[in-house]
């Protein structure tokens, strides 16, 4: 069995960087002038969360930096704002993203946090909470915990690990290409790109729109120390990861798309649903928008020069280890979708052919499965 088992992986590798030689562009050169930023309030929400108890904020990759945040925040996991917290998370599921998603809306001025924006922006379980409360105990355990001061003590920390993350991965990100694969156009958003220190491992994806301004589109990037090496590890393709997540989640609020795509998210989440949720990923739309971000990357490293055994490593990973088994035909459709702008305009005029592809995909493994049930019917009547 372990021989067949390695038979199939090489012929499903082999088959993936075939689809990623078709087709395959040149290097798009364009200097990108985004600097990446620490931002107070992220810092803020995910120190709370980690004082919190929360688990995905509480993996200690962060070195001297995660032994400093436990010494001057452990004392106070007994706070008022903390319980609170502990409460919101158990009724509304505050977690993972939705820590991100209230963090960019906060600011803090003179001192003091507000929320800014439209609270309609929020996630779901935000949507179930008093903001203002939350808001208020916020700002007691910013003030009560000295949360500024732990802060400004670390901005040396903060500089040198922006400054390698300039170097090393904001010359690959090329803010063009996701208006332009998206919508057709020219950049109208503003990016910004945050690096987090309290989230270890995990990358988030927002965004949020202030009156009169542009559409602001955030990527939040964990920081972790790779204990092979002993220092930080960057992974590029994450930083393009979150960004498609604001132009892939928002095509699933038209309700002619949700109700198009439906029946295949719930089967291809039923096909999966444990190895989705050892990801957090507990419903079928968030199968869908994860698919679909997961191969818009795979067309940007194609797109912008990325080697092609790196990118295979990449899809052969989000196939075989991630699960997200219908990774090359979706790749495949992404590709087609690329190359006939002139017919599709935009991603969302495409969104028929993905639902279809996706539904091919699920009636075909259902043939296949249904294929082998009979064969083996028919072996055991024999």
């Amino acid at each position: 069995m372990e021989e067949i088992k390695v038979y199939m992986n090489k012929t499903i590798i082999t088959a993936l960087l075939l689809i990623l030689t078709l087709g395959a562009k040149g290097e798009q050169k364009t200097d990108c002038q985004i600097n990446a930023e620490v931002s107070e309030t992220v810092e803020l929400m995910g120190i709370l969360s980690r004082t919190a108890g929360f688990q995905e904020y509480c993996h200690d990759l962060a070195g001297e930096y995660t032994k400093d945040t436990e010494a001057w925040f452990a004392p106070h996991k007994t706070h008022p704002t903390i319980a609170y917290y502990q409460d919101l998370r158990a009724n509304c599921g505050i977690s993972y993203e939705k820590v991100t998603n209230m963090a960019i809306h906060l600011e803090i001025n003179k001192g003091k946090v507000k929320f800014v924006g439209d609270k309609a922006e929020l996630t779901n379980g935000w949507q179930n909470a008093d903001i203002d409360e939350f808001v208020k105990r916020l700002n007691q355990f910013y003030t009560d915990t000295r949360f500024h001061e732990f802060f400004e003590q670390h901005q040396a920390f903060y500089a040198e690990a922006l400054r390698m993350y300039q170097v090393n991965v904001m010359p690959t990100f090329h803010p063009e290409w996701y208006t332009r694969f998206y919508y057709g156009t020219e950049p109208t958003e503003q990016f910004r790109v945050i690096l987090s220190f309290t989230h270890g491992k995990n990358n988030n994806g927002a965004w949020r729109q202030l009156p009169g301004k542009p559409r602001e589109v955030y990527a939040v990037c964990g920081y972790w120390i790779d204990p092979a090496k002993g220092r930080p590890r960057y992974e590029p393709q994450l930083l393009f990861h979150e960004i498609c997540h604001a132009f892939v989640n928002p095509l699933l609020d038209d309700t002619a798309n949700l109700a198009m795509i439906e029946d295949a998210g719930r089967k291809l989440f039923q096909f999966s649903q444990v190895a989705m949720t050892r990801q957090a990923y507990n419903n079928w739309q968030t199968v869908i928008n994860e698919s679909l971000v997961r191969a818009a990357v795979i067309i940007n490293l194609l797109d912008n020069g990325f080697n092609q055994k790196q990118v295979g490593a990449i899809l052969t990973s989000e196939t075989l280890y991630n699960e997200f088994r219908w990774m090359p035909e979706l790749v495949t459709a992404l590709r087609h979708y690329a190359a006939n702008r002139d017919k599709y305009k935009t991603f969302n005029d495409y969104y028929p052919e993905i639902s279809k592809c996706l539904t091919d995909y699920i009636n075909a493994e259902t043939e296949r499965m249904m294929k082998a049930i009979r064969l083996a019917d028919r072996k055991s009547v024999v």
